[in-house]
């Protein structure tokens, strides 16, 4: 048995009930471990039609925005049936059962194998998409998961394991492949499920991800978000500007991957405002940015009211004058600063931005540099340009795991139908993160890989040939013992 170690001390009743969950699982994943790769195959569409079944996606959105509050119904249509396929596409063109790859050269074969029982805590800002996006991952692996949903998305969360559970009775699959923690969901059976199960997937708040970690069982968690994004002089301006603001308004900035600072170049900058403001974007003055900086924070934490709310509400929560706001889509201040006396250099869930203007691409990168090490350090940047060296600046000097080029941002860090990422609601930060992965969580995550190997033909390198360029430039006399094959 793996060493286990408690974050919050769960009492036995806890204990014992996530016990009884795990067994059912554990019961319920031995059974589907036998499935064929086509049985699996069908019981992951089936899943999947949970969700993009037209009625379930509309009921399940409605419900999602009623009882958290959080982003809009008609984003959350597009978003769960958007992740959902593109996801579906993803898992569809994978083997995840048997042999998965073969490579004579190597004399290596890799076969796929179940992980377990996976844990998976999912947030209230997606509580719909991301549990999906999660159980059938865990499902293409022939894993069993049990959810752990945020307060806010318990309820959501009920109706969505209900409709899984639904479809895997229409296939003939056992239906505790899927389960979740009982209401009331508690941190200390939160943490209980993590040092249970066999491995922990965890998207959200980042107490729940550092306890992942501490768990003692495997864990994936994700970093914090809190995306910067350059416009030099070379971007089309009317393209960058429809595009940030589709990505900044989408479901209400609940997303990660929402900018949150523009970084634009001095020479850019005039071109794109005018373009931000065509889009619907109001910058305001010194004056209504004081108001909507003391409505947005209380006692340095976001405040609830205006988290995920969209601009005009946030502006009756700040007080603004609602005639200046009159059509704004989405709201932007100036900044220049960046740290903890400067809230908006924060990530801010909302469909607010801050402006940083620059007088050229070193200073972009270096505030951008800065406001990755204040806040959201691996997760990523975007750029709107047609300069390649800025690109590979960035990828090659910025501690990000994904430099999102010429794209709105927030629908292109978890894949798209027009990239090559991976479909995914959780996106690895790295180290720089604090996490184990630095690309987006997809099915590779979700598997235990057995490697077959045989014998090839010996590929052993003489000594000279990896040290005498190295001898000759540092004028090395090497001995002759212990420089022949196999000494």
């Amino acid at each position: 048995m793996k060493p286990k170690t408690d974050s919050v001390t769960a009492m036995p009743d806890t204990q014992s009930q996530v016990r009884a969950l795990l067994a059912r699982a554990r019961t319920a994943q031995r059974a589907y471990e036998a499935y064929s790769q086509a049985q699996v195959d069908e019981v992951v569409t089936a899943v999947a039609w949970g969700i993009l079944n037209p009625h379930n996606n509309q009921m399940l959105s409605e419900l999602a925005v009623n009882e958290t509050g959080l982003g809009n119904v008609e984003d959350k249509l597009t978003k769960n049936r958007r992740k959902t396929l593109g996801l579906l596409r993803d898992l569809m063109r994978s083997r995840s059962v048997g042999v998965i790859s073969e490579s004579a050269e190597l004399g290596l074969i890799e076969i796929a194998r179940p992980v377990g029982v996976v844990g998976a805590v999912v947030p209230s800002t997606n509580p719909v998409a991301t549990p999906f996006n999660k159980t059938l991952n865990a499902l293409k692996g022939r894993n069993a998961i049990i959810l752990s949903p945020s307060p806010k998305g318990q309820v959501v969360c009920e109706r969505v394991v209900d409709i899984m559970r639904q479809e895997l009775a229409r296939v003939g699959a056992p239906e505790d492949l899927v389960q979740m923690l009982p209401a009331p969901g508690t941190k200390a059976a939160t943490y209980e499920l993590m040092q249970q199960v066999d491995m922990v997937v965890v998207t959200g708040s980042q107490n729940n991800v550092r306890a992942a970690y501490e768990s003692g069982t495997p864990a994936i968690g994700v970093g914090v978000g809190n995306v910067p994004v350059i416009v030099d002089a070379s971007a089309d301006m009317a393209d960058a500007a429809r595009k940030i603001a589709a990505s900044k308004t989408f479901d209400n900035a609940t997303s990660c991957s929402s900018e949150n600072s523009l970084i634009v170049l001095e020479s850019a900058y005039a071109a794109l405002m005018d373009a931000l403001k065509h889009e619907g974007g109001c910058m305001l003055g010194d004056e209504d940015k004081r108001r909507l900086q003391d409505a947005m924070w209380v006692k340095g934490k976001l405040n609830r009211q205006v988290i995920a709310r969209p601009a005009a509400e946030i502006c009756q929560v700040a007080g603004l004058d609602s005639d200046n706001m009159a059509g704004c889509r989405f709201l932007m201040v100036q900044e220049q600063g960046i740290g903890p006396d400067y809230p908006f250099s924060d990530e801010k869930l909302s469909p607010v931005l801050a402006v940083y203007r620059v007088p050229d691409f070193d200073a972009a990168f270096d505030t951008a540099r800065r406001l990755l090490e204040y806040k959201g350090a691996g997760h990523s940047i975007g750029i709107h340009s047609q300069d390649q060296d800025h690109v590979m600046r960035l990828g090659l000097d910025l501690p990000v795991c994904r430099v999102i080029v010429n794209q709105a941002h927030c629908f292109a860090t978890g894949g798209s139908f027009d990239n090559g990422l991976p479909f995914s609601l959780s996106m690895g930060c790295g180290t720089w993160g604090g996490n184990s992965i630095s690309e987006n969580l997809s099915l590779r995550h979700y598997l235990n890989i057995t490697r077959i190997s045989r014998t090839i033909e010996a590929d052993e390198p003489t000594v000279d040939e990896m040290f005498g360029k190295f001898w000759r430039k540092y004028d090395i006399a090497p001995t002759t013992s212990g420089t022949g094959n196999g000494e």
